[in-house]
């Protein structure tokens, strides 16, 4: 009698990946918060991809959604988040999926958070905050979404420009926001908030 060989892949261990996660991904580059850890920890990454991208939801680089959009590899939205330093005093606005990732990450430690899509940013946010993170990279923070921001409040993004893609913060001071990249990370890049194209002749 011979028996069939079973040749199909072993099932993932997500905690064991997300372990995994926590030591070689995020404490070895810098991510060493024990809040950002724990949250981290507790949050399984592949509930927020297709079915069929669940075994490559803790690779250390960003995983297709569809439709163009990605999930930030661990490190950067890691360190956005340590970055981010919310409060549970913090009105937050998040510009990405109010139901991904980054957002069920932040939304326990901060005192609200809002959500709104990349394309309605400038128009569809309310209100002044204490906190905008931006789930992307984008080469202009938009007016409009710096007006939404309250005096002294604070932003993390990702940036491009020429190409590379880097983390950013910023405050608002004088009712200017200001960014300072920080390091250069691979980040999705977000179409919606591409510079005005400049005429050339």
């Amino acid at each position: 009698m011979t028996l069939t060989e079973d040749r199909s892949a072993p099932a993932t261990n997500f905690s064991e990946a997300r372990r995994a996660m926590i030591v070689s991904q995020l404490r070895t580059s810098g991510v060493n918060e024990p809040w950002v850890l724990e949250a981290m920890a507790g949050v399984p990454r592949e509930n927020f991809v297709p079915a069929e991208m669940r075994d490559a939801a803790y690779i250390d680089r960003a995983v297709p959604l569809g439709d163009g959009k990605f999930l930030g590899a661990p490190l950067v939205q890691g360190k956005m988040l340590q970055e981010a330093a919310p409060a549970k005093t913090d009105k937050a606005l998040i510009v990405g999926d109010g139901e991904g990732y980054l957002a069920t990450l932040l939304r326990p430690l901060v005192g609200s958070l809002d959500a709104v899509a990349p394309a309605a940013a400038a128009e569809a946010a309310t209100g002044e905050y204490d906190l905008i993170v931006v789930d992307g990279a984008i080469e202009v923070l938009p007016d409009a979404l710096s007006a939404r921001l309250a005096e002294g409040g604070r932003v993390v993004t990702g940036v491009t420009e020429r190409g590379v893609t880097r983390l950013a913060a910023g405050t608002k001071a004088g009712g200017v926001t200001s960014l300072l990249p920080l390091a250069e990370l691979g980040i999705p890049v977000l179409p919606e908030f591409a510079a005005p194209k400049r005429w050339s002749f």
